[in-house]
């Protein structure tokens, strides 16, 4: 067995297994905080690496950093961002304050692979410190944020894929669905009918509208603290270092990332992150309508609306024969619920910021990222195994079509409010179809109720206004 090796920091030496690229302070935060488990995205250490990388680059040109180490500090950096020491950021998302213990988590990767590169023990940090050189004119409090706002840009642009395809499912069924005329209702009552095609576009319309406003989350989250060091002041950096860091980091991430207009705002304030939560809540809640109306509308078949058949991926109940539920958008459900519980946790964190800090940015980064990571992850599964199955159940679209009081309504010019009213509580009260009411009152002939409510008449009601 392979002894541990000794490693310092400013609290004292202490043992840490000579097979770990982590150090001593990913040692500490790994003992203080076992708190849940879960682990940093990859999007964050993809791209916390891109940004060590962009650093030393700028540093090496600045003659901050020597070239041969220099080097061996961008393999190692570049290395972490293509994910091969994935393993090796242990550090729980629950944390100490601002994000320190992951940043010293990379640095220590970074440093102890450096040596390695270098033909150099780990831990031997008087050759490649995690602190002096790895981060050289950095702090956790610029890097932290920046590293986060590049991984948030990175998840949002898996999301916004991710919704383009669901919402090209759904203008599939639109047009598949235009030419079906059925009930419409408002406050879950009869209303005008309108298509089960123009329901369907007008949910891909929605999820269109939200994608509309991701473009302003993302100019916001391209502007980033990093070469503010550690208030904004750039305390520790030499001149230039900002502008090319940031610059490095915008080609490496290919992203047009800026540097802060105000570094010791975006020190203090973490409302990009906000933003981005902010709009995942908005999908998530446009999410939760339709997997709504879907359940409603597949709901029955004897006792429900019926109207459309979800995909049958899976038996519903493990004592109901033949039992088939909307599982699918059942889960579509719990994810978006969880999203808008990720925006409140994120809410209390980009709030919480005193100062010239926000301490509380892990909670805030992970939320946001696990928003982005299961949305991502679930709706083109959902567009595949729920939306590009659905079927309508055509008699029962018509049943409620031509069963539907509010049709009346056309008559309404004819006849007078009151007069229609009239007779629709008439056809309530005994039962009766409107349809037999206005023949047996003389108010229409057989051939003018087809003219004004047979199905070429109501097709036409349901065009949108020119």
């Amino acid at each position: 067995m392979v002894p541990p090796r000794v490693e310092q920091d400013s609290l004292g030496p202490r043992d840490v297994p000579d097979s770990a690229y982590w150090g001593i302070q990913t040692l500490r935060a790994r003992e203080n905080f076992p708190v849940s488990g879960l682990r940093a995205s990859a999007h964050l250490i993809r791209a916390y690496g891109l940004l060590k990388l962009a650093c030393v680059r700028a540093n090496v040109a600045l003659g901050t950093v020597e070239a041969e180490k220099g080097r061996a500090v961008e393999q190692a950096a570049r290395e972490v961002a293509e994910g091969k020491f994935a393993s090796e950021f242990v550090v729980d998302v629950f944390q100490a304050g601002a994000g320190t213990s992951f940043h010293m988590n990379v640095n220590e990767v970074i440093a102890n692979r450096a040596l390695e590169i270098l033909g150099r023990p780990r831990g031997e940090y008087a050759t490649v410190s995690p602190n002096d050189l790895v981060n050289r004119g950095q702090s956790t409090n610029d890097t932290y944020p920046s590293a986060a706002q590049v991984a948030t840009l990175f998840a949002l642009g898996e999301v916004r894929t991710a919704v383009g395809t669901l919402a090209q499912s759904l203008r599939r069924k639109a047009e598949e669905f235009r030419q079906l005329p059925k009930a419409g209702r408002t406050h879950l009552k009869d209303a005008m009918p309108v298509t089960l095609g123009a329901e369907f576009a007008a949910y891909a319309s929605a999820l269109e509208h939200v994608l509309e406003l991701l473009p302003g989350v993302e100019h916001a989250l391209a502007e980033i603290p990093l070469g503010g060091s550690a208030v904004g002041s750039g305390i520790n950096t030499v001149p230039g270092f900002r502008t090319r860091a940031v610059s490095e980091y915008a080609t490496l991430a290919e992203r047009p990332l800026r540097p802060a207009r105000d570094p010791f705002e975006t020190m203090q304030s973490r409302w990009p992150l906000a933003a981005a939560s902010s709009w995942l809540r908005t999908l998530a809640l446009e999410l939760v309508r339709i997997a709504n109306d879907l359940r409603l509308l597949a709901s029955g078949p004897a006792t429900g609306f019926d109207e459309v058949r979800l995909p049958e991926i899976q038996p519903g109940s493990s004592i109901m024969p033949a039992k088939v539920n909307p599982s699918a958008a059942e889960c579509l459900d719990m994810v978006a619920f969880h999203v808008v519980g990720a925006d409140a946790a994120t809410a209390l964190a980009v709030q919480a910021g005193q100062l010239e800090i926000n301490v509380m940015m892990p909670l805030a980064a992970y939320e946001v990222l696990f928003a982005a990571e299961i949305l991502t992850n679930y709706l083109p599964v959902f567009a595949r195994t729920c939306v590009d199955g659905i079927t309508p159940n055509a008699p029962r679209l018509e049943k409620f079509l031509t069963e539907s009081s509010a049709l009346a309504t056309v008559l309404t010019p004819r006849f007078g409010y009151l007069k229609v009213a009239e007779i629709l509580h008439a056809a309530e009260r005994e039962g009766r179809p409107v349809r037999e009411l206005l023949v047996e009152r003389g108010l229409l002939t057989k051939a003018e109720v087809e003219s004004l409510l047979g199905s070429p008449a109501l097709l036409k009601l349901t065009q949108p206004v020119p």
